[in-house]
């Protein structure tokens, strides 16, 4: 069978899913290694913090690596990488120390997890479609799906396995990677930059008021996404004192599927909306939603703001993206590592806050919480001072 731009378009919304398992498998057994290793919130935090932090070396490094390897080179070793690390979580954990053997494996899969952000997203730039707003936007749905069917085939394993066989879960997980790597060692892959032109420079894209903008809009949508991705199972346990299998389903599943349903409206209905007002109102959305969480003495509430949540951040980092390839049409590898370095910042710094934070009120995760406030605040101080300048 030969394989077309359209198979390759595919593979990146698989590899986006690879991305969703890499990020949201581990959350569901912050608890479980509380409780059966022994390991306090805030080594538990570390595990987060570290996950990104590595995502963002690897993003930073890029333009040295990327012209080098080539996009199929690097494509295909990010994937290796996440299968890698799924299958150390297995072990190591047992043989080793076990904070130091997740340690070990989340560093793995996080490297392969860079490389996937810095990736995917520039090569299905790259494909020959007619609507690349579009594409983009149903290419970041495809996290959201990942995250869903994480959350659920989780949630069901454990609840017919039980959590105590987790590895095997993980074991399964390293799968996808690995299949979706060999396809894309075949898959067409064409250039992002047309021949006899050139990317922009690092120095040209830190000289441009535009760049630093999407940078730092880029760093809030990351925040304003994690902090309620990477705690809400926690959250939904421990602080409302619900059951994990219910906690999981209302809170990180529902918040996933709002999150894809958002980023599919935008990919069929995008060429009909501003995306500066749409990016604007949800980013309002999203305090609200963070209020409902905070301030509601209600559980049923709180995991409502949770999921709504996911409508608030859906269109924010591939909105950011969208914005950044018109705006900036030869930025290039650069562009998209540099923003990718900023929406990892974001994603470390959001969940870092909360742990910090919940840490210092002794574990209140609902004071972590409204510390992350600060991100879609920031976020919509940012925009509502664009639209001024434009008026």
């Amino acid at each position: 069978m030969k394989l077309t731009y359209k198979n390759t378009l595919v593979f990146c919304f698989i590899g986006y899913i690879v991305q969703a398992i890499s990020i949201n498998f581990l959350p569901l057994l912050f608890i479980t290694f509380q409780d059966t290793y022994g390991i306090p919130l805030s080594q538990i935090t570390l595990l987060v913090t570290i996950n990104f932090l590595v995502q963002l070396t690897v993003d930073i490094s890029a333009p040295l690596y990327v012209d080098r390897l080539g996009y199929r080179g690097c494509i295909v070793t990010a994937h290796i990488f996440s299968a890698a690390g799924f299958l150390l979580l297995m072990t190591l954990p047992e043989i080793l120390p076990p904070f130091t053997g997740l340690l070990i494996s989340v560093i793995t899969y996080a490297i392969g997890s860079g490389l996937i952000e810095v990736m995917i997203s520039p090569i299905t730039e790259a494909c020959p479609t007619d609507n690349k707003e579009k594409a983009m936007s149903l290419l970041h749905s495809f996290y959201c799906w990942g995250q869903v069917g994480v959350v659920l085939i989780s949630t069901v394993f454990f609840a017919v396995f039980g959590i105590q066989n987790w590895r095997i879960l993980a074991g399964v997980w390293a799968v996808v990677p690995l299949v979706n790597g060999f396809f894309f060692s075949k898959t067409p892959i064409a250039p992002l930059i047309a021949e006899g032109e050139r990317g922009m420079k690092i120095k040209e894209l830190l000289r441009s008021k535009v760049f630093w903008v999407l940078i730092i809009m880029m760093l809030c949508s990351g925040a304003a996404e994690h902090v309620i991705v990477q705690w809400a199972s926690a959250f939904a346990e421990k602080g409302l004192g619900i059951t994990k299998t219910l906690g999981d389903l209302a809170g990180p599943m529902a918040f996933g599927i709002l999150m894809g349903l958002t980023r599919v409206f935008y990919g069929k209905y995008g060429e009909k909306i501003d995306l500066d007002k749409f990016i604007l109102g949800s980013g309002i959305l999203c305090i609200i939603a963070f209020s409902l969480v905070v301030f509601v003495p209600s559980p049923v509430i709180n995991l409502i703001g949770c999921a709504l949540c996911g409508i608030g951040v859906a269109i924010l980092w591939p909105g950011t993206l969208s914005k950044a390839a018109v705006a900036l049409r030869n930025g290039g590898t650069t562009m998209f590592a540099w923003l990718a370095v900023a929406g990892d910042m974001g994603c470390s710094a959001g969940p870092t806050v909360v742990g910090l934070v919940s840490g210092a009120f002794g574990d209140n995760l609902k004071a972590g919480i409204l510390a992350g406030m600060i991100f879609p605040i920031a976020l919509v101080v940012c925009l509502l001072m664009n639209f001024k300048k434009k008026a």
